[in-house]
């Protein structure tokens, strides 16, 4: 006998990376240029030169002081950095054993759970939310408890929130700014998450965690902030990837921060570190720790994304398509032109449009589009675009 939840899980594969398959067969069939894929956040823009310099300088050093074994939870030197970087950053007075660095933000949120949970206990999530949430939480034994947000601007909808947690419930995920929909939670709505959540962790006798899935932390447009959200809520959690601020998403490099100022916060990082020991998600890769440690200040290229945004929404307001302002990540979140969001994505691949249906997110009626592309798939697209909205006339 093998894992059944496991053989389910490897016969459907994530909707969004079949898409993206699928993308590569036509582009391969017809040509890249006639195929307008939105579907992966894989950035198009390229890493900074300082990545590049930095794994061309340490290429050149003895192989074991680059590629050897490092520390299970990363060597102590990037650690150090990036807390220091942190410290500069929020003020904080963090160190390296408050840090695990891990082969991106996917491991970090894996191992928290791992770590956290317990047969039997829910963990709330904010639809729609990315699909892999569904994954990590139920593989590891938890209940996903699903929140709608807000349908006004897709802010956390905290009295409906409050009202889901009980005495089951370990832990919150949030994720922003926000993939799929961009929005940024505002410091309003993360101030009256912390308060029901340190309510429901009184009333329950036990702290309700809040994990943040930070991987589009500096992607951000125009006046929005976003919030350092352990400066809000004590029993935060923050799981971080350098995939999509420094253009490297194969490479598989991120963190877990414990701060201090966590309940319990030593026991719940030995707890990580049996989590990784666990899923064997230890040593992260020592080629990019290193590369890390020396280019955690590089910024984001967040003007690519800028002008792609301003360049997709401005063809799509011309066309009458619908969607919410982006004020964060590299997504778009369009209203599907028929209520069933996977029969309009269809249809639109018959017109080599590559759009994700909002159904694996959690809720019905939209699309998510990836605008990390190049600006010739946007502007390529304008056609089939048009096209796809006459069906609907």
């Amino acid at each position: 006998m093998i894992n059944e939840q496991m053989l389910k899980l490897g016969q459907e594969p994530s909707s969004i990376r079949e898409l993206f398959a699928y993308g590569l067969e036509r582009k391969a069939q017809i040509g890249e240029d006639k195929v307008f894929d939105f579907s992966l956040g894989n950035p198009s823009v390229p890493a900074p030169d300082a990545v590049s310099r930095a794994i061309s300088d340490l290429a050149s050093l003895p192989p074991a002081s680059v590629h050897g074994y490092t520390p299970a939870q990363g060597a102590p030197a990037p650690r150090a950095t990036i807390a220091a970087n942190l410290n500069e950053r929020f003020g904080t007075s963090y160190n390296l054993n408050d840090l695990y660095l891990t082969c991106g933000a996917a491991a970090s949120l894996n191992i928290c759970l791992k770590a956290l949970v317990c047969p039997g206990d829910e963990v709330v999530v904010i639809a729609p939310f990315f699909p892999e949430y569904r994954v990590w939480i139920e593989g590891n034994g938890a209940k996903l408890v699903m929140v709608p947000a807000r349908e006004s601007d897709f802010q956390i909808d905290v009295p409906a929130l409050a009202a889901a947690l009980n005495e089951k419930t370990k832990a919150v995920i949030i994720n922003t700014p926000n993939n799929p929909v961009g929005v940024v939670y505002t410091p309003q709505t993360l101030g009256a998450l912390a308060e029901a959540l340190r309510d429901a962790s009184e009333k329950y006798g036990h702290p309700i965690y809040l994990m943040s899935d930070e991987p589009y932390r500096e992607l951000v447009y125009g006046d929005s902030v976003v919030t350092w959200v352990p400066s809000v809520y004590q029993n935060t959690i923050v799981c971080y990837s350098w995939s999509k601020s420094l253009s490297m998403p194969g490479e598989r490099i991120g963190y877990i921060l414990v701060p201090p100022e966590l309940q319990g916060a030593r026991e719940v990082y030995a707890a990580i570190c049996g989590a990784g020991r666990a899923l064997g998600f230890v040593c992260a890769p020592a080629l990019f720790q290193k590369v890390i440690e020396r280019c955690v200040g590089e910024p984001a290229d967040v003007d690519a994304y800028v002008r792609n945004r301003q360049l997709l929404t401005s063809m799509l307001d011309e066309l009458g398509y619908e969607y919410i302002e982006p004020q964060g990540a590299f997504y778009l979140w369009v209203k599907a032109l028929e209520p069933d969001a996977a029969a309009f994505a269809e249809k639109a691949k018959s017109f080599e449009l590559l759009l994700v249906p909002s159904d694996s997110f959690g809720v019905g009626g939209w699309v998510r589009l990836g605008y990390c592309v190049s600006d010739k798939v946007i502007t390529g697209s304008y056609d089939a675009f048009k096209a796809l909205r006459a069906q609907y006339a």
